[in-house]
């Protein structure tokens, strides 16, 4: 068993290294404060706290000797006395949290707080982005379009996400041009999400756990505020709006990609040249060939051709594939190419 940061033991009120000592104890019939020291791998001073923590939750007896020994209980009397103690005080909080709601919506007055909030603030947006996002265990749902408010300080890909979480995210076609916007696709798609494209979507929305809901108080106006939707009525309402979304988006595949070794000294091992890359990062700000044609002062046909170049090294077969696996590679940063 791992004693590590992320183990259970901090639920049963334990550190990680008195969970790494009993764990050892456990395995042994006893065992001295050198013992312990030497198979967890800390200093004598720091076996000896552990050892303590551990006997005042009566989890381990010292047995005295010429060298005192200590041996562990029967995990499953002894734990199972310190789960009993901790769910009692987890029920004790969860009482003193119901008085302290009853409270705060005595003083607040008669209101749909609990249904939805109102972010007022531009900057309150990306913080309950982050916590709802966290928060979640199942499914987030994600409609994307521009403008991206949240681009910079919260992204799907960015945030924090909890392991077998499912992510699907709509990206409006038009709006998905620029490398923040790729890059946040990529993070996400990396964490095992799902992604698709449509050319025009309703809304801006996020989704947790169908319990929860995000979305913008006026679509032309980010700095308006944003509402978090708790009504299960309305979420319900929001969750069918995705699915039919979702089901007339087109999917995007990534099975193009190459993820192998390129064979030594080969065009992908080497990447484009740096016109190519000037233009792909063109290409990644919503310029069309036309304009890169003009600002570079070459053909149409040139741009054309260094495009259909880049999506041969990548194994791309679609402009929009090229784009996200450009970004991946770094080949959309400005400084790749001047």
């Amino acid at each position: 068993m791992d004693g590590t940061a992320g183990s259970p033991w901090a639920v049963a009120g334990l550190d990680p290294l008195a969970g790494r000592v009993l764990e050892h104890l456990v395995a042994v019939r006893s065992a001295d404060v050198t013992d312990v020291a030497a198979a967890v791998g800390v200093s004598l001073a720091e076996a000896e706290r552990a050892l303590r923590q551990l006997a005042d939750s009566a989890l381990v007896l010292q047995i005295d000797g010429t060298v005192p020994r200590w041996v562990a209980g029967p995990p499953r009397s002894s734990l199972g006395a310190l789960l009993a103690r901790r769910r009692a005080e987890l029920a004790r909080v969860e009482g003193l949290v119901e008085r302290l709601h009853e409270v705060y919506e005595a003083v607040s007055g008669p209101r749909a707080a609990h249904l939805v909030e109102l972010l007022e603030r531009e900057d309150e947006v990306p913080e309950r982005y982050g916590q709802l996002l966290k928060g979640s265990s199942v499914e987030v749902l994600h409609l994307a379009k521009p403008p991206y408010v949240l681009a910079e300080q919260a992204s799907v890909g960015e945030s924090a996400v909890a392991p077998g979480v499912r992510m699907r995210s709509v990206y409006e076609t038009e709006g998905f041009t620029d490398a923040v916007s790729l890059k946040t696709a990529l993070l996400g798609t990396g964490q095992g999400g799902e992604l698709r494209l449509a050319a025009r979507l309703p809304v801006k929305l996020a989704v947790f756990d169908r319990a929860a809901a995000l979305l913008p108080v006026r679509e032309d106006r980010p700095a308006a505020g944003s509402l978090v939707v708790h009504s299960p009525a309305l979420v319900v309402a929001l969750v069918a709006l995705f699915e039919s979304v979702w089901e007339r988006a087109d999917p995007v595949s990534l099975g193009s990609r190459h993820d192998g070794p390129a064979p030594k000294g080969s065009l992908t091992t080497v990447g484009p040249d740096l016109r190519t890359r000037e233009i792909l990062h063109m290409m990644a700000t919503g310029m069309k060939d036309e304009a890169i044609a003009r600002v570079l002062k070459v053909s149409r046909r040139t741009v054309q051709k260094h495009v259909s170049d880049a999506g041969s090294l990548l194994g791309a077969r679609t402009r929009f594939q090229i784009a996200l696996l450009a970004a991946e590679r770094g080949w959309l940063k400005p400084h790749s190419y001047r």
